[in-house]
This record gives structure tokens, C-alpha cells and sequence, in this order.
């Protein structure tokens, strides 16, 4: 893996110089091409200069700000790094939280902390601490020149930090029409509840994986060889309200199966 940031925790006045790497894999499912529709020729995207329509190179692109219509500010990595030195190299611990604290919502995507080789000690400190408190370090950092909020937290031996949104990049549901918990009976809870506990069970991320994307290379590999592809499974239909309890009790009796 290749480090994506390098930089440290602070933790009170103790510095713990890591290196950081992404910890998910973007997968998409298919590497599916855009085609014209009219001759299947590929679609590709070109960064095109509005002023002369010519096609521009990576090396020759910079980032910019437009203060004033038609007029920009040029930024280079420099002027990101005087922002604020210390915020651009460091996951600043603001506070400890307890896990269900946090809204779900929050969180956005992993990363792997690997220690410098002289902060192996410093780095198991910390590890060991939030370990044994069952707590998480609430960190604020700057990555792709824009600031974080996230939380360090122990996996296995390793320190993973969970990037986070903020509270702003939070769409609230007010909006929605919900339903208000008085539509059902007691009974019914009561079965539903049976019902999930029935189903639970110890979470294996192994025994997951992605069927929809193998159910299309089958389509793809049968399209190839001329045939034509049958449509598998069914629509679900909604359960109306009359039905629910009738529902409930034919799903209990094929969890107990």
C-alpha cells in the first residue's frame, strides 16, 4: 500500500509521527465503457480549455479561486500548507468520546495509521489506552486540502481512523413523511421482535459479497454468445396493512426452519 498522508497524532503533548492509508477499496462493480449508442465507439472525457478548445494536460493544471467574475486566485501546495502548518500535518485529538455517542451518519470512510518506527511505543500507548477505556479519539485533520473530522479508534493492533462528515453534510429527514409508531399493535411489535431474534446471529463479513455483479458477468457472457438472458427473481410486493401479522408469523415459522 502507498501512503496517502504522513503526519502525527497529538495526543496532549505527546506526538506520534504516523504515515496514513486508505482503508477500503473502491469497487464499482463492473468496469463498464460509455458507448454512442449509435456505432458502440467509446466515450472518453477530455479536459478541454474554454478559450482555445484545446486539450490540456495533468502537469499543466492548476487549482484556482474566482474572487471576481473572470478573475482568479492561483493556490499552490505551498499556500495550502501556510493555511495552517499544523492542522495540514497533524491529527489533532479534540476530545474522547464514547462509541454510541456518534450518529452513524457520520462516518465516511476508513484508514489505516501505521506508526513511524520510533513511535511504535507512543502508538501502542494510545492503542492500548483507547483499548481498555472504550473509547474514541475525536481528531480534526486536513487531507486533499480540505479539513476532516474524525475519530481514532483500535482494530485488531492496528489505529484506524474513521473519517467523518459534518454536522452541515447531514441531510435531516423533516421532510419526509414518516410514519409516527402508533400504526402498529403491540402484538405485532412484540412478533417483529420475535422475529429478529430469531435472525440474529454473529456478524462474518466473509459471507457476504457482491451476487448482483455475478449475475450480470452471467448476462454479459450469455449476451456474448448470442443467447438471450432470463430475468431472475421477483419484485417484492408491499405487505398491506391487513396482511402484516399473517406475514410475521409465516416469516418466524422459516426462520425456525
Amino acid at each position: 500500500m502507498r501512503a496517502i498522508w504522513t503526519g502525527a497524532i497529538s495526543f496532549g503533548l505527546v506526538n506520534i509521527p504516523v504515515k496514513l492509508y486508505s482503508g477500503a477499496e473502491a469497487r464499482e462493480g463492473l468496469d463498464l465503457d460509455l458507448l454512442h449508442a449509435k456505432d458502440e465507439s467509446r466515450i472518453r472525457y477530455a479536459r478541454v480549455c474554454r478559450r482555445d478548445g484545446k486539450e490540456i494536460p495533468w502537469d499543466e493544471i492548476v487549482k484556482g479561486y474566482e474572487y471576481q467574475e473572470g478573475d482568479y486566485v492561483v493556490l499552490t501546495r505551498e499556500d495550502f500548507e501556510k493555511a495552517d502548518k499544523k492542522e495540514t500535518n497533524a491529527l489533532d485529538i479534540q476530545q474522547f468520546v464514547d462509541q454510541p455517542e456518534i450518529d452513524i451518519r457520520y462516518y465516511e470512510k476508513p484508514y489505516y495509521l501505521e506508526p513511524d518506527k520510533k513511535a511504535a511505543k507512543a502508538y501502542a500507548l494510545l492503542h492500548q489506552a483507547l483499548n481498555e477505556t472504550g473509547k474514541l479519539a475525536l481528531v480534526k485533520f486536513v487531507i486533499r486540502q480540505r479539513e476532516r473530522l474524525g475519530v481514532v479508534v483500535p482494530v485488531g493492533r492496528a489505529l484506524v481512523l474513521m473519517q467523518m462528515r459534518f454536522p452541515a453534510e447531514i441531510r435531516h429527514a423533516g421532510d419526509l413523511k414518516l410514519p409516527t409508531g402508533k400504526e402498529v399493535t403491540k402484538a405485532e411489535v412484540n412478533m417483529g421482535k420475535e422475529l429478529i431474534k430469531s435472525q440474529t446471529k454473529p456478524f462474518i463479513a466473509e459471507d457476504y459479497h457482491d451476487t448482483y455483479t455475478e449475475k450480470l458477468e452471467e448476462i454479459i457472457d450469455k449476451k456474448a454468445k448470442g443467447k438471450k438472458p432470463a430475468a431472475k427473481g421477483k419484485e417484492p410486493k408491499p405487505t398491506q396493512t391487513a396482511d402484516l401479522m399473517s406475514a410475521l408469523k409465516a416469516s418466524l415459522a422459516d426462520a425456525k426452519k
